[in-house]
């Protein structure tokens, strides 16, 4: 048993073939097929194309990202790292 599935055309993403093994159960061949979906990031990218987002959008989207994530590294170089207590 063979089993496709594609988010995109063959020429930009390859397809995703789950075989199934001998003895393997249909809810085993399942799990597996959608951990490989999710390492894949298929989902992750059905998502992310639902919506049409401008270039102007998305650097503004990646420039609050990279604040947040400078003032969340700058508030941990600042806290104790032992949290105030000693090591015995």
């Amino acid at each position: 048993m063979v089993t496709r599935f594609s988010s995109d055309p063959p020429e930009r993403t390859p397809l995703l073939i789950i075989e199934r093994r001998d003895g393997e159960t249909k809810e085993r061949l399942v799990d597996r097929f959608r951990l490989m979906v999710q390492r894949a990031g298929i989902l992750r990218e059905v998502k992310r194309r639902r919506h049409f987002v401008s270039k102007s959008q998305v650097r503004r989207m990646e420039r609050a990202k990279a604040l947040r994530r400078a003032r969340r590294n700058a508030e941990r170089a600042t806290r104790p790292r032992n949290n105030g207590r000693q090591r015995t």
